[in-house]
């Protein structure tokens, strides 16, 4: 792959959203380890706003977003996300099992619910499959 074919590819960019440093740094690793190209964001709002920077909207292949967060939470970014970048696959990881808030998430367009920690081999698995599918597009 050429460089411009590199840095035009959205598909192997991996946007965290996480407040936990060490939980990031975990999903990072494991994520480079299988050449993903990973931006990180401190909370909700960091990666609302990285999402928000520039003339459009942020380019990347996926969104892995924990759901309790300070400032901005989970369910605001990923409503966020959604309204505005409907085709970008989002996965929820979360240290707090919810069913009913899994259920919630699944139904906005959510691509997969994983309880922390994340086994490598397990996520590895969901970030490959959920990007060889299609991207789901809406437009109203």
């Amino acid at each position: 792959m050429s460089l411009i074919d590199n840095a035009s590819s959205t598909k192997g960019k991996i946007l965290i959203i996480d407040d936990e440093s060490e939980v990031r740094e975990v999903l990072r690793l494991h994520l480079e380890s299988a050449n993903y190209n990973v931006i990180e964001a401190t909370d909700g709002e960091e990666g609302v706003n990285m999402m928000k920077s520039g003339s459009n909207l942020l380019q990347v292949g996926m969104i892995i977003c924990d759901i309790r967060m300070p400032k901005v939470n989970g369910i605001e970014a990923i409503d966020f996300l959604k309204k505005n970048a409907p085709s970008i696959p989002i996965i929820v990881v979360t240290g707090y099992p919810d069913s009913d808030l899994a259920v919630s998430l699944l139904k906005k367009g959510v691509k997969d619910y994983m309880v922390k920690p994340i086994e490598k081999a397990k996520l590895l698995e969901k970030v490959a499959e959920v990007l060889a599918a299609p991207q789901d597009f809406n437009y109203v």
